[in-house]
This record gives C-alpha cells, structure tokens and sequence, in this order.
C-alpha cells in the first residue's frame, strides 16, 4: 500500500519536473538574445539563421587556410555527425583524425556546410519558440505592452447576410475570428499575445512588450483580398522554360516579379509560394492566370482538413454561400481538365485541376501534406473574419513593475518563505520540516500545473499564489493541532497521526471546497484580472489538498510506523 502511494507521489514529481523544465530553461538558463530572436518572427529566424551560417562558414575556410591540420573549433564540433553520416551515405570512410580540412573536404560543396550550419541555428531557435508555449508568461503589469477591445460588428453582419446573429452563432463566430487573428500574427512578429473573449460579443487582446500601435493594428485591420482564378497552362509552360534558362529577368533589382513582354492583355503572371522550413513563403514557380476573378474569396464561409477516402491524402475542404456556389458551378463546368488557382493578397496559394462542376461544397486536392493542408486551409480562413470587429479601446500600457520591483517582489517573496520555514521549525520541531517540503512542494507543483497551459502571470494571478500558499500552510497547522489534542487524551505514535488526519480532514476539506467553488464563480464571471486571481487559487488548492492531506501523511506514516509505535515530535517542548 505505501510502495504504491510513494510509487504515485515519485511519478507525480517527475512529471512535475518535465512540466516545469522550459520555464526553468526559458527564465533561467536560456540565453536573453535567443529569447528575443525566438519570441520574434519567422522572418527573424531565418535572417538571424542564414548571417550567422555565412558568417560561421567563412571563419572555417579562414581556418582551412591559415591552419588547414588544426583542430575543429569546440563550437563546430556537431557537424562531424553531419559529415560523418554525409561520408557514410557516398560510401566513403571517416578520416584517421579530425581536421579542419578533413571536416570541410567531407561536405561535397560550401552550400552542402552552409545548409548544415544553417540547419543547427534553426533547429535551436524554432526549439526555443516551441518551447516558449509551455512557459510561465509574464503579463502587461509585470512587462508592459498594448492592451486592444474589439467590439464584433454585428451591424456590418446583418447588412451582409441579411440577418442577425443570434448569442449561440456571434460565439462561433468570434470564437473563428480568434482563431484567424492567432493564425495571423506570427508574420507581423508580434510576441505571445492573449486573445480571448470578453462578455458576449467583445475580444480583448494582451499583447506583452508590445508599444507600437501600428504594428498591431497591421494584423487586426488586415482584411486580405482571396480569389479563384483560372491557369492559362501554355503561357504558364512557356514562362517555366524560360524562368529556367534565365531567372533574374523574372525580377527587378527590389525582387519584384517582371511580367515578360509576350505575356498578352488579360493574363498577369504571378509567383506560387510554399513554406520553407521556417514557415516564410517561399517562391516555388511562376504561374500564369487569366486577369478576370472566378470567384471572391467573400462567398467562403468555411475550410477545413479530412483525409480523402481513395488515395488516403489530405485534402481541403470549403464551403460557399449560395451565391458563391452558383457562381462557382458556372466557372467550373466551363473549365472540366484545366487547373484552378487560389489568390490570397496576390500570392499564388494553391493550384488545383477540375474534375467536374463544383458548386457550394468545393474539395482540393494536390498531394498535400498535412501541415501544407492545414496552412492552405488557415490561409482560406484568415483571409477574411467571419464577423468584423471595431476598435473599441486601444492604449499602450506601462508595467506596473519594472524589472527592479519584479526582483524586489521575488526577495520579498523568498524572505515570506523563509520566514514560515523557520516559524514551523521552531514551533513544531522535526513535524515543521515535513510541513515546509509540504509547502515547496505544493508551489512547485502549482507552477508546473500554471507553467504546462501556458498561464500567464500577472499581480492578480501572484497574489493568488501567495493566498493559497497560506491556506496550504494553515492546513498543516490544523493537521498539528488535532494531532496534539489526540496525544494529549494519551494516544501514541501511529494513532496519533492517524486519528489527527482523521479529526482534521472535514475542517480542511469545507474550507478549501467552497473556496474552489469561490474561485470557479470568479473565474466564470469575473473580468481578466480577477480569472488569473482565481485560476491560480483553484489550481493552487487543489495541489495544496494533495501535499497536505496525502504526501504529509506518508511522509509521517514512513517516519511513524504503525509497529514500533515510536511518540510523535510535535514541538521541541516535549515529546508528544
């Protein structure tokens, strides 16, 4: 029985621990300037990527000439893994000794070491951004930023679709505009936003660190212009052979696409793009269109990914109003073989053939991936919002503290701790000890638990924390006390923490259960400042139950055996 609780209590601590790792990795160990390029965008990372590999590249061949038997720098050492697999896979043996020269002589060319380089600084980086999901997040009081109310239009809404949403319809559709505003902000760079409803028809979007208020407005007013256009497949043939014998005259000296002079009037030639593995838009191939607009993207009112049933691929699926479906169907059946384009803001998106006629319910399929089925479907999606949204209130806001009163706030903070540790040792000698791991314990899962669903903390949501340290506290002291008045009646050893458990676990469980009730009500009704408050209660008692009511008793009942009856130390005044 008890080999299965610490069994339980052990597991639960290591997974505290992987829970808890990228906040300590992220605030503790992790580098500030690859912090700042992680929290940045893809853009960022692929230029900061991309310097670093030239720069890296030519102090190796600087090295290769000056020392060309030297050793490899400690910091290039990982590409010998690199070379080695490279040397393996053209059945080529590894060098009796690891030299510079050897090391670049094993990549068959400078690009071949650039990618690999390349490679390394974006797996690190992206790694970090990953990981920056499952962080502690410090919020606009504790870093300061740009806090924006948006308020749906449901005036422009009605006048659009010719009725008014009801309750049930405007939350699904600002839940999608939530979605599409998320999905847009990584290209403008813009740093762990929250974005979340607030009352039934508002979003309130927290942008920590952000102060430019223009850049913010450059994702939340972005409308984007989606099409279906028609592929003119000769023209498009022709400039594919020649954009292979000669690709700079495709693009001015700003890299701007330069349409060739036999491209006639009602064609316009634009790029294809596909992501790269940074997720930036990459140009893939120049396509020909017919000038004339298929379809305008604001007939779509839905996209979404399935799995398609004959050749097991990912396909797209979206679906039009009617309108947009008899418009379709009329482009369609006249276009049976040739090929579709989707425009989004001049950017060629995906190119599809016609099967049959198509009317409101439209599949395509290419070969997707599901990660290119996915961003095709987002990018049908964000084109526009479901529902508009007016600006109702945008402000930059200052943080509350500054990184001085933050350290400030955390020595305080620390000085409390010790302050209770040294309290219950002294009051209840050895029995203090088990309160105060208790206690840590306690704290250290709650910022697991907070750290995991990406919490973000602001002054509501610590003092939070500091309240629910308290109460988790004061249940050991009532754990004590009913533990002595049992060893005064003249119990002892196993009896005496088993019948203080007992006596003490209705007091303790009535307090913290209505305060959990307390903290629901608050997090349901409650505006943003007051949910973090109450969020971090909640989650703070519910640990606070577990360290108090389950591991302090396993840690006395392996201290206190129910065989040997050995009397329990309650204060260093005697020895009950």
């Amino acid at each position: 029985m008890k080999a299965g609780r610490i069994t339980l209590v052990v597991l639960l601590l290591l997974a505290a621990t992987v829970l808890f790792y990228p906040t300590l990795k992220w605030y503790v160990l992790a580098d500030d300037d690859a912090k700042s390029l992680a929290t940045g965008s893809n853009q960022e990372i692929r230029d900061y990527s991309r310097s670093q590999a030239r720069g890296d590249v030519r102090i190796l061949l600087s090295l290769n000439e000056s020392n060309p038997d030297g050793k490899i720098p400690s910091e290039f050492s990982y590409l010998k893994s690199n070379a080695k697999f490279i040397l393996k896979q053209n059945g080529r043996s590894n060098p009796s000794k690891w030299t510079v020269n050897s090391l670049l002589t094993s990549f068959p060319s400078e690009s071949a070491l650039l990618e690999a380089i390349e490679t390394k600084y974006r797996e690190e980086l992206t790694s970090l951004k990953t990981m920056s999901h499952f962080v502690l997040q410090l919020g606009l009081d504790l870093r300061g930023g740009m806090s924006v109310l948006l308020e749906a239009d449901v005036d422009a809404f009605e006048e659009k679709n010719g009725y008014r949403p009801d309750d049930s319809e405007l939350l699904s559709l600002l839940t999608d505009d939530i979605n599409i505003l998320n999905a847009r902000i990584d290209q403008y760079g813009v740093t762990e936003p929250d974005i979340r409803m607030q009352g039934n028809d508002n979003i309130l979007i927290e942008i920590p660190g952000e102060s430019d208020p223009e850049r913010v407005n450059s994702f939340l007013r972005s409308r984007g212009s989606l099409t279906f256009q028609m592929v003119d497949n000769a023209l498009t043939n022709q400039v594919a052979q020649d954009y292979q014998r000669n690709p700079e005259a495709f693009f001015d000296e700003r890299g701007r696409i330069i349409t060739p002079s036999y491209i006639p009037e009602g064609r316009i030639l634009l790029g294809y793009y596909i992501e790269d593995a940074y997720g930036i838009e990459a140009l893939e191939s120049l396509v020909v269109l017919r000038s004339e607009i298929g379809l305008d993207g604001s007939h779509l009112k839905s996209a979404d990914v399935s799995t398609d049933q004959t050749t097991n691929r990912p396909v797209v699926n979206f679906l039009l109003d009617s309108e947009g479906g008899r418009i379709f169907y009329d482009l369609t059946s006249k276009n049976v073989g040739n090929r579709l384009a989707v425009v989004m803001d001049g950017k060629i998106k995906s190119v599809a053939t016609i099967n049959s006629a198509i009317s409101e319910s439209v599949q395509l399929s290419g070969g997707f991936t599901e990660e290119e089925a996915q961003s095709l479907a987002i990018t049908l999606k964000t084109a526009t919002l479901p529902i508009d949204l007016k600006v109702l209130n945008q402000q930059a806001i200052g943080a509350t503290l500054g990184d001085d009163s933050v350290h400030i706030a955390l020595y305080a903070i620390l000085a409390g701790f010790i302050l209770v540790i040294i309290f219950m040792v002294a009051y209840y000698g050895k029995s203090g000890l088990i309160a105060d791991f208790a206690l840590l314990t306690n704290l250290y899962l709650m910022l697991s638990v907070l750290s995991v669903i990406n919490f973000t903390l602001t002054l509501a949501s610590i003092a939070g924390i500091v309240l629910t340290l308290g109460m988790a506290i004061d249940a050991n002291v009532i754990i004590y006390e009913r533990m002595k008045e049992e060893a005064k009646r003249g119990a002892l050893g196993y009896m005496v923490v088993k019948s203080g458990f007992k006596n003490a676990f209705s007091t303790i469980m009535d307090g913290n259960v209505t305060t959990i009730i307390a903290a629901i009500v608050l997090s349901i009704f409650g505006s943003s400042a007051v949910k973090g408050f109450a969020n971090t209660l909640a989650i703070g008692i519910a640990c606070s139950l577990f360290t108090s009511l389950f591991m302090s008793r396993l840690i006395f009942e392996l201290w206190i055996s129910e065989e040997k009856m050995n009397r329990v130390k309650l204060s260093w005044r005697s020895d009950k």
